[in-house]
């Protein structure tokens, strides 16, 4: 038996390299990992998904070529790689232009640097937050069409200037007025920045999301669409049904409650990002659905 233990040893284990592993080495997977899964995850419900797919089919069709030895394919796939790579970066700029907004998103060095004391200091007030609720409310029950963009840490400067400028201090009476039915700023999305309307009839990018349910008009599809942009909290208000939604970072809850909204308010109230909790709190609540 040892002698058998010996021979496999010799013949098969002696011959083989074991690479020296680092502490940096294993850092360096973990990063890469980590790159690749928020890569997958943005992509998924993108048209990025669709290039992907695509990609793999390709992939497979020319490994079959290698296989088979078929040398006009190969070199015409070689070829071609440098021309379909250019191509999919002019057919995908937009999504790509979104994934850099993401990453802009972050605020790295603001969450880690102590000294920046502004983040401690309230977006809005709780009047901002009464009157928003209040107004949504109001507004869906009489199925007034609503689209509300609550701005956050991303400056919305680039849809704003999209709208008509306004500086008044925000309140139900003011939004009611804006979104009733045959006035001139009824039509687009308002955008609050702190405890001020700072621009009404606003155009929105609209969501690329092929999961979205087919009932959801434009409203509902632009609320999705800055959801995915942004970290702003957009609120839309139905006019076919009256019924109040709520998107940020991507997601979409229908049909909400007052007391829902009023927590989702308050939770983003102050500097600190509040994204996973929504994630959390969208989880938990009974009606949610994109």
């Amino acid at each position: 038996m040892g002698h058998w233990i010996k021979s496999f040893f010799d013949n098969y284990i002696s011959g083989m390299y074991f690479p020296d592993v680092r502490l940096t080495d294993i850092i360096e997977i973990l990063i890469i990992a980590a790159i690749v899964y928020r890569v997958m995850l943005w992509i998924k419900n993108t048209k990025a998904w669709m290039l992907l797919k695509g990609m793999i089919v390709l992939a497979a069709f020319i490994a079959a070529a290698a296989l088979l030895r078929m040398h006009t394919i190969l070199f015409l796939a070689r070829e071609s790689i440098p021309a379909l790579a250019t191509a999919a970066v002019v057919i995908f700029q937009p999504e790509l232009r979104r994934a850099l907004e993401k990453l802009g998103e972050k605020n790295l060095l603001n969450n880690i640097n102590p000294f920046d004391r502004s983040r401690d200091n309230h977006r809005f007030s709780d009047g901002t937050l009464e009157s928003l609720v209040k107004a949504s409310f109001d507004m869906g029950s009489v199925c007034t069409g609503a689209l509300i963009v609550v701005e956050q840490a991303t400056q919305l400067t680039e849809y704003e200037v999209t709208g008509i400028e306004l500086d008044c201090k925000v309140s139900s009476q003011i939004l009611l007025n804006i979104f009733e039915h045959n006035t001139p700023l009824h039509d687009g999305a308002v955008i609050v920045r702190g405890d001020r309307i700072v621009s009404a009839t606003c155009y929105l990018p609209l969501s690329d999301n092929m999961q979205i349910s087919k009932e959801l008009g434009t409203r509902h599809r632009a609320a999705l669409g800055m959801s995915e942009v942004s970290d702003a909290l957009t609120i839309v208000v139905s006019e076919e049904t009256g019924q109040v939604s709520v998107a940020m970072g991507g997601q979409l809850v229908r049909g909400i409650t007052p007391e829902y909204l009023s927590t989702r308010l308050s939770q983003i109230q102050f500097r600190a990002s509040e994204l996973k909790k929504f994630n959390i709190w969208k989880g938990r609540h009974g009606h949610e659905e994109v």
